[in-house]
């Protein structure tokens, strides 16, 4: 709707200022939180992705955008009172154990809340056991698992043998990437889904959660 677009416009340039003004004169003016969602920092964010994915967009701008993003999530995190209201889904998402590489993992974080998903950031070097608490305390739709290094691909298989050996965590949704993981190795190791960058990851997260 042309009452949100100010607000995709300014979460698109990363002006993280103006989004929050924006973000409180929209609630002053009655408008709901989940409309200023979907119809202004969703459509944003998308708009970021779009460019992220066509290579006129580079990861300190996507970042701006994320951060400004997240300034008017601040103003409306207090209205919103479930977050499976606003939320497609939750994701776990978290690297692997022996690896401390965080960039590109939180780069997918941020698409993903941008994205409209509800996203648990477990963090770097996570043992396989930890992926499989994570998913069953948060009851996520999916499992997001990275690694930057080719040493430490052995653990991604890992993470899905002890997820898919619970009987609670069994049934989520595995999303493989990072730098050396291909399609190739997804498929023989049975995982759902594998994206190739950030952008990607929205795209089979959303296909996953259908």
């Amino acid at each position: 709707m042309a009452k949100y677009q100010e607000l995709a416009d300014t979460v698109f340039r990363g002006d993280a200022a103006k989004c929050r003004e924006l973000s409180l004169k929209l609630v002053d003016g009655g408008a709901g939180p989940i409309e200023i969602l979907n119809e202004g920092l969703y459509v944003g964010m998308a708009f970021v992705g779009d460019k992220f994915k066509s290579g006129e967009m580079f990861i300190p701008e996507v970042l701006r955008a994320a951060n400004a993003m997240h300034e008017s999530m601040d103003v409306l995190r207090p209205l919103l009172t479930e977050t499976e209201e606003i939320s497609k889904g939750t994701v776990v998402f978290g690297t692997v154990q022996g690896d401390l590489h965080d960039i590109g993992k939180n780069l997918v974080c941020m698409m993903l809340e941008g994205g409209g998903f509800n996203v648990v950031d477990i963090g770097v070097d996570i043992p396989a056991e930890k992926f499989v608490e994570e998913v069953k305390k948060n009851k996520a739709k999916v499992l997001g698992i990275s690694t930057l290094l080719t040493m430490t691909m052995p653990s991604i298989d890992d993470v899905v043998k002890a997820v898919r050996a619970d009987n609670v965590a069994k049934d989520v949704k595995i999303m493989i990437g990072g730098a050396p993981v291909t399609r190739q190795y997804a498929d023989l190791i049975g995982v759902d889904g594998y994206a190739p960058d950030a952008t990607g990851a929205v795209d089979v997260t959303n296909e996953l959660c259908k």
